[in-house]
């Protein structure tokens, strides 16, 4: 079914393909985000992403809890006080074809379909590749600045901000509100940047990789004075809180910020229609190269400020603004070997050692091959790609960064092949422990699975390792200070080999004293002999200690009572990413329930008869829950956990501001007033859930004309049943 258009997808059809969907992609991001070992190239995670979407739009009220569309942001970096903000600073669909902004477009339309005289207009400017940020402004002053972290919480870099000269530290002119958090992005232009690996290249300092992250970690220094010596740059594009509309528009908006001292981007247009767009997304990017700074696309907005509310958000990002991406840029050049990684879960993944090459930019040195197929020229239906040639090592390639970011192998130059390269051999023993190394099969399609994994689970060091490494990543249980470097020195000196073990750390301050103190006695000796130079009045190991000791054995400590959802992510169960352990966190509330749960059903003949029907829990989480909890060996390893840490028990808050807020609504029939999607985007917006189908946890349905079969169930459940003339009365909208 996965290959059928979405045109041709019926409602039930369509609830399968997105629930398949939301499964596969959350294994994607997990395996990219937390194994480092992707199994899909960029392209083919894209191709999923916008299938997705596609039948999301199509069948709104079919959208899931769990749907890969819902995602936004990474969690803030260490080191800085953080900030919530007021309005969530979120992300952008992506459009990559002129296709898919008319198909952008398209929604709109039919968004305000009874609208039918009405006129919508568009903004389009560049998308600038640097670091956004908020900028607060109280009665004119600057007061405070932060990242978007991870979209709700960011990073206060209030004094680094008031170094750029862009953001004016008090508002010019009149008119502005009198709270108002300006966004937009802080950049470096190809000049400072090249101006500063100069600099640093005559002290011997680091190497720079490229203006964005250069920007980025500018922004991010402890000393302001550091960021001020990088020269950096803001556009003005967007705000979040405010305490009134600069302009009833989003273009006449931003002009408004030009007023008040601000740099917009002069590139910025308002359009009415598609070709009015594209031609102005192609006229950017014939300058792309010679603007001075990075771009990698052109964002389009609904212009009234008006019809943006009326259209609403879906988790993540906005529905009235798209982000139309630029082709991927290439290079060409040579594999000189291929590696292979072990990851947590045992996944044995290649990685093509590169002859170094620029590519937008960046030096790529490394690109993931993901699989065995995939080296064999073939992707995970098994599908040629790269006209199924496959991948040697001499052969030269063509490279390009998907998305400006990821780096792929994007063809072989056949003609170019050395006349003694033979195809690679994909190892069958673990290259770590010797395990024998399997392909398994999927109980579903009984066909092999596109990774080879590792079967020494409890004797690979690799698998062992990475999984302390994704216990303690931030988005698992994030301990301050105990990051990949600390993991790997503390299990190879014996003190680390569980995750219950970080937590009795500190009784054991001695060992961990001297295995910090030898480790920096052999860097210092590395560095000797590399300089030439000899140390004097050195101290013995055993006299040295660590000021930041206190501070690590703290950081643990202060995880002793994590949030549920990440404990459940922390134990690093296949396929249970962070949605699903978000998932599961709700719907079990705390461990003590989800592991009793998870041992009847590791025992049940038939898992659905124990383990509940859970929106966005499938076969292959169940079953990995059952190998989990029903695998003996980890009971002692989580029972010596669990004695250490005590996860909260997750608590449902609703949200308040509105009747509906916190309750679950199921829309029916035929809306005279208003779309079936702006009804549910309008719910949303207070709080509320909707749901497509009605069952005893509704608890409220509105009725349409034409009401079927949902309006018996809601009556022969008893759930309340109102009209839209009441639905609108009862959240404060006129008819």
């Amino acid at each position: 079914m996965s290959e059928k258009p979405v045109e041709s997808l019926s409602e039930g059809e369509a609830a399968e393909e997105l629930k398949r969907l939301a499964a596969e992609i959350a294994e994607h991001d997990r395996r990219y985000h937390t194994e480092d070992a992707p199994t899909i190239s960029d392209a083919e995670y894209d191709a999923l992403a916008r299938r997705n979407l596609a039948i999301e739009a199509r069948f709104p009220d079919l959208v899931r809890e769990d749907s890969p569309s819902r995602r936004v942001g990474a969690p803030p970096a260490e080191g800085f006080a953080k900030v919530r903000h007021a309005v969530p600073m979120l992300s952008l669909g992506k459009a990559y074809t002129d296709q898919d902004v008319a198909d952008f477009i398209e929604r709109g339309r039919r968004f305000f379909d009874r609208d039918k005289d009405l006129d919508i207009a568009f903004t389009a400017e560049p998308k600038i590749d640097g670091l956004s940020a908020s900028l607060r402004y109280e009665n004119g002053v600057f007061v405070q600045g932060a990242t978007r972290g991870d979209g709700v919480v960011g990073e206060d870099i209030t004094a680094n901000l008031k170094t750029i000269a862009d953001i004016p530290k008090k508002l010019q002119g009149s008119g502005w509100p009198e709270v108002i958090e300006i966004r937009g992005e802080v950049y470096m232009t190809y000049a400072e940047f090249e101006a500063l690996k100069q600099r640093s290249a005559a002290i011997g300092g680091q190497d720079y990789v490229n203006p964005r992250n250069t920007a980025a970690g500018s922004l991010r220094q402890k000393d302001p004075a550091v960021t001020a010596s990088r020269n950096l740059k803001f556009f003005a594009y967007a705000w979040g809180y405010t305490t009134a509309d600069p302009a009833p528009s989003q273009y006449d908006s931003v002009q408004k910020f030009k007023e008040w001292g601000f740099k917009v981007s002069p590139l910025m247009v308002r359009a009415k229609s598609i070709d009015e767009l594209i031609a102005h997304y192609h006229r950017i990017e014939e300058q792309r190269s010679s603007l001075g700074y990075d771009i990698d696309g052109v964002v389009y907005k609904v212009d009234q400020l008006e019809l943006q509310r009326r259209w609403g958000f879906v988790t993540g990002e906005p529905r009235w603004a798209v982000a139309h991406k630029f082709p991927a840029e290439q290079a060409m050049t040579t594999v000189e070997k291929i590696d292979i990684q072990v990851g947590r879960t045992g996944t044995l993944a290649p990685v093509a050692r590169l002859a170094p090459v620029t590519v937008g930019g960046v030096v790529v040195e490394n690109v993931t091959l993901h699989n065995e197929d995939y080296i064999k020229g073939f992707d995970s239906n098994g599908q040629p790609i790269r006209d199924g040639i496959d991948v040697r090592i001499g052969d030269t390639v063509v490279i390009q960064r998907a998305g400006d970011v990821i780096p792929q192998i994007v063809s072989v130059v056949i003609d170019k092949r050395p006349a003694d390269a033979v195809p690679y051999e994909f190892p069958h023993t673990c290259p770590v422990c010797g395990s024998p190394a399997t392909r398994e099969i999927n109980e579903k399609t009984g066909k092999e699975d596109s990774r080879r994994r590792c079967t020494g689970e409890l004797i690979c060091a690799a698998q062992a390792v990475e999984g302390l490494r994704h216990f303690v990543s931030r988005g698992a249980l994030d301990i301050e200070g105990l990051g990949a470097e600390n993991i790997d020195l503390f299990f190879n000196a014996g003190l680390v080999k569980t995750a219950a073990d970080i937590f009795t750390l500190k009784d054991r301050r001695p060992a961990v004293t001297r295995a910090l103190a030898e480790r920096r006695e052999e860097q210092a000796k590395q560095r000797e002999a590399a300089s030439g130079k000899t140390r004097k009045n050195v101290r013995s190991v055993e006299e040295r200690n660590y000021e930041g000791l206190d501070k690590l054995f703290a950081a643990i400590d202060a995880r002793r009572e994590p949030e549920l959802d990440r404990f459940i992510f922390a134990l690093g169960i296949r396929h249970i990413g962070e949605t699903t352990a978000a998932v599961l966190a709700r719907q079990f509330t705390t461990i003590e329930e989800l592991i009793r749960v998870g041992k009847e059903t590791a025992k049940a003949e038939n898992p659905h008869d124990v383990f509940p029907s859970i929106t966005g829990i499938g076969d292959t989480v169940i079953g990995a829950l059952r190998d989990f909890f029903g695998n003996e060996r980890n009971d002692d390893v989580l029972d010596a956990l669990l004695a250490q840490v005590h996860p909260k028990p997750y608590v449902v808050e609703a949200s308040a501001g509105s009747e509906v807020s916190g309750k679950t609504v199921v829309f029916t029939g035929t809306l005279e007033k208003m779309t079936r999607s702006e009804a549910k985007a309008m719910a949303e917006r207070l709080g509320a859930k909707v749901a497509g189908s009605v069952s005893a946890k509704t608890d409220l349905v509105v009725a349409g004309p034409g009401a079927g079969s949902k309006l018996k169930v809601a009556t022969d459940l008893g759930i309340e049943v109102i009209d839209e003339d009441t639905w609108l009365q009862r959240i404060g909208r006129s008819g």
